[in-house]
């Protein structure tokens, strides 16, 4: 197994402060990063509330980048995109602001997109496997099952 360079504080402190720079991190991104430097707890306290104070880390910002990106681009759901922030640490206020991203009318618009275009995927002929595949797909994308079932049936008459 490889073994790592441990690097000093101050080296480290350089090389964060870029990877906080490149773009939005979690506080456990950061500090699971620094303990990879193989800095001390002391240390990467020490850090992270400098990165705080000086504005490189904030997790309601983060929680912001984080939604409204992976709603965008991945088209998550909520359900999904909740996880993922509970995952990476985050408050329950942090993870409220995030979720503010997410219009509500481009929410149902990117589910009713998500699901179009399985439909057009899909070459089942029976409509309740057809209902089924669609409605664990988009559920699977974090998106909630008393929005998803509507759809569905609206989709896939039987």
């Amino acid at each position: 197994m490889e073994e790592r360079k441990r690097l000093t504080p101050a080296a480290a402190k350089q090389k964060i402060y870029r990877y906080c720079a490149y773009q939005e991190r979690s506080h456990q991104e950061v500090r699971d990063r620094l303990y990879e430097y193989g800095l001390y707890t002391t240390d990467v306290d020490e850090i992270l509330s400098q990165l705080i104070t000086e504005g490189f880390l904030n997790e309601e910002r983060f929680a912001r980048a984080f939604a409204g990106g992976k709603f965008r681009m991945q088209r998550w759901g909520r359900v999904k995109i909740v996880h993922e922030l509970e995952a990476h640490g985050l408050t329950k206020n942090c993870i409220k602001a995030g979720l503010k991203e997410i219009d509500d009318e481009d929410y149902q618009r990117v589910l009713y997109d998500v699901l179009d275009r399985k439909l057009a995927q899909l070459d089942t002929t029976n409509p309740f496997v057809t209902r089924d595949k669609l409605a664990r797909y988009a559920i699977q994308k974090g998106f909630e099952p008393d929005l998803v079932w509507p759809r569905v049936k609206d989709l896939v008459p039987v």
